[in-house]
């Protein structure tokens, strides 16, 4: 009970006493960056073309290149709203209920299709791979399968559940709707993101280590552990997630809502995005995996995430500092 009067002080804390909260402030950073980042991607138009070789089009790259090109034009769309809404709120310092509530239900939609996009990618390959079987004197039945379990698995996953889940969240999302469905449905959805880009990051992996060997990761520490925190970290990660959301899915209010673990979590995923992105800086190297990471990731923003999940650690030290009382 304590705890929870501690999170709705502080609350009230960062809303009412403080405007320019170090939460807002991390909101507004990592806003930004999603904006910035579907900026850029929607404006580096180096991929068209690439369907062309000597004179003939390879049709499945053609239509996973522009099917993802319309996906990424609707999350920019996202990152429009998503920009203008924080910056109209910054400058009028208000956003009424049923504003946010509206903007939330479009931000969720246009991420939705930006994922459903990625299904035409799922497909093609998937058809690509199921060809082979009819010539599997190019490949053991071994090979097949761990091809398709690193591959084509991970783009299906990708392409279904992220766009299931967050469908579902734009539907419980109303102002007129008890708020304890919202937070349920946000915290799955936040798990269900955890997983995806453990698959998505740990299949990648796992198909440079098969195609480098084991001296890769042995030979360069910082490989070793990025191999080691993507495997099983973000797995952990995910489980706590999991956890964290079984216990609180009851929440009716998000002053129920143990903020610190919260914070935690998106601190974490945060820090493991931005550590594979300095160790490039710093370390250099190119491999499959980093040719992934650093040039076809389009969640790269993600790395901005220590600025929103930092304030919510010491949610509950603001908290106590707020409820003394003044000398």
């Amino acid at each position: 009970m304590r705890e929870n009067e501690l999170a709705l002080s502080w609350v009230k804390f960062m809303t009412a006493e403080k405007f320019y909260s170090p939460l807002k402030i991390g909101l507004f950073i990592v806003v930004l960056s999603y904006f910035l980042w579907n900026l850029h991607a929607t404006f580096t138009l180096s991929w068209v073309g690439e369907w062309n070789f000597r004179g003939h089009v390879n049709f499945n790259i053609e239509i996973q290149d522009l099917s993802g090109f319309v996906g990424t034009l609707f999350r920019f769309a996202a990152g429009i709203l998503a920009f203008g809404a924080v910056v109209y709120y910054f400058v009028k310092k208000n956003l009424s209920k049923p504003a946010l509530y509206k903007i939330l239900r479009w931000l969720l939609v246009l991420e939705a299709i930006y994922w459903l996009s990625l299904l035409a990618t799922a497909v093609t390959d998937t058809q690509s791979m199921l060809s082979l079987l009819n010539h599997m004197h190019h490949m053991t039945l071994e090979l097949w399968l761990r091809s398709f379990a690193l591959g084509e698995v991970p783009s299906i996953v990708e392409s279904i559940v992220p766009p299931i889940v967050l469908l579902i969240l734009a539907f419980k999302l109303s102002p007129n709707k008890p708020l304890k469905g919202a937070i349920k449905w946000v915290l799955i959805t936040g798990t269900v993101y955890i997983f995806v880009y453990w698959l998505l990051n740990s299949t990648l992996w796992l198909s440079t280590w098969l195609a480098k060997g084991t001296t890769y990761l042995t030979t360069y520490p910082q490989n070793l552990f990025s191999f080691v925190t993507t495997i099983f970290g973000v797995l952990a990660l995910g489980i706590y997630a999991a956890y964290f959301t079984k216990k609180s899915v009851g929440a009716q209010s998000l002053q129920e809502l143990k903020l610190k673990k919260i914070g935690a979590i998106i601190t974490a995923l945060g820090l493991f995005y931005l550590w594979n992105y300095l160790t490039w800086i710093f370390f250099g190297g190119w491999s499959s995996w980093y040719a992934w990471f650093m040039g076809h990731n389009a969640d790269l923003f993600l790395l901005s995430l220590p600025l929103l999940g930092v304030p919510l650690l010491f949610a509950n030290e603001l908290s106590e500092k707020n409820d003394q009382p003044k000398q």
